[in-house]
């Protein structure tokens, strides 16, 4: 049997779940829930037997963002009042303590597993998402055409040396389209959970250039490339 790579795999916007907290007042249709959420990476990212630590959500990323601070209240924040799309998510917006409420039953316990297994022996913790092709209005590039790839560690979430060589294994797998903190430069997981482990966020892009199997398979060589690489 294969050892599992010592990488801690976190897929926090592949869930499409409303939950009962809010479903009563949750406008949007399941298509929309789609639209918002990171496409494919629940196939892309199924990689749960082959690392040491695997950490997803089945709640939808417009009804709990686990990739926002806890006090992000903008319009899409933590808890949305419009999707990326800029549709309403709500026809009525959660009152404060419904608003805590999925905070404490969604958000911040898996931070807190975050957390814990920090210190179980993981090399790195990857925080995955998949990305629309062309941005959204809500995003740091509306309308601008996307890489298939994007890894970034903003703020020195991981070392430059292991960054740079990750994008390199990356770009053997996929044809050398990959940008390094453009268009995203990081997010919250990857910010607040750096101090305890090294962490990157990886983006692929939702545009068909390969299936999602075959991107799930990019994804684990280039995984396997770089820990050779960094571990000798």
């Amino acid at each position: 049997m294969n050892k599992k790579l010592p990488i801690l795999i976190s897929v926090p916007h592949a869930g499409e779940t409303i939950p009962p907290e809010v479903a009563d007042r949750c406008i949007l249709t399941p298509e929309q829930i789609m639209a918002d959420s990171d496409g494919g990476a629940s196939e892309i990212y199924a990689l749960e037997d082959l690392v040491e630590c695997f950490m997803t959500t089945h709640i939808a990323r417009a009804i709990t963002d686990l990739n926002r601070a806890p006090d992000d209240r903008r319009g899409d924040g933590v808890v949305k009042t419009h999707t990326c799309n800029l549709e309403a998510v709500y026809s009525t917006f959660p009152d404060a303590g419904t608003v805590q409420l999925l905070l404490d039953r969604y958000y911040h316990p898996y931070h807190q597993e975050l957390t814990s297994l920090a210190n179980s022996g993981i090399v790195l913790g990857v925080d995955c998402h998949t990305m629309a092709a062309i941005g959204p209005p809500v995003g740091p590039d509306p309308g601008g055409e996307r890489p298939r790839i994007c890894i970034s560690n903003g703020d020195g979430t991981c070392p430059d040396d292991w960054f740079e060589s990750l994008g390199d294994c990356l770009a053997e797998i996929f044809d050398g389209s990959v940008r390094l903190n453009s268009p995203f430069t990081g997010g919250y997981i990857t910010r607040r959970h750096a101090p305890e482990m090294p962490w990157v966020q990886l983006e692929l892009s939702r545009a068909p250039f390969m299936s999602n199997s075959d991107k799930r398979s990019g994804v684990l060589e280039s995984l396997r490339r770089w820990l050779s690489i960094i571990t000798g």
